[in-house]
């Protein structure tokens, strides 16, 4: 039924670059879709694609010491809720990036790992609650 299905779009958050992909819950499957470099655009990209719930992976950094690291996240994350009425979900993306790595396998296609590493997480999302 096409009125049941849901846009989710899975974000990994860098400083500099937030990775971006899509996915639905009628497919089921997650594919990189940009990166881009601020909140603006994420809010952008919910609006244009009409995004239903956004799935974003939680930097492993936030759970150790590093306070730099989870204040950024903090303060990107209550920007984008601000901006947007989707709802957000964080989910665990410590596996997330070391898998992009592996997938892309080297560190000059950074922009492609960031998409990826976004598609990864959302994929893991979608094949557990969707």
């Amino acid at each position: 039924n096409h009125e049941l299905r849901k846009k989710y779009l899975g974000i990994d958050w860098g400083e500099v670059r937030i990775g971006l992909a899509l996915g639905d819950s009628e497919t089921k499957i997650a594919t990189p879709f940009k990166t881009v470099g601020s909140v603006d655009d994420v809010a952008r990209v919910v609006e244009s694609e009409r995004v239903d719930a956004v799935i974003i992976g939680k930097p492993y950094q936030v759970s150790s010491i590093k306070y730099q690291v989870s204040n950024k996240f903090n303060n990107f994350l209550n920007d984008l809720k601000s901006k947007i009425s989707a709802p957000i979900e964080l989910v665990d993306e410590r596996l997330s990036s070391k898998a992009a790595d592996a997938l892309v396998g080297t560190k000059k296609t950074k922009a492609g790992r960031d998409e990826i590493a976004s598609m990864l997480t959302l994929q893991s999302y979608l094949d557990k609650n969707v």
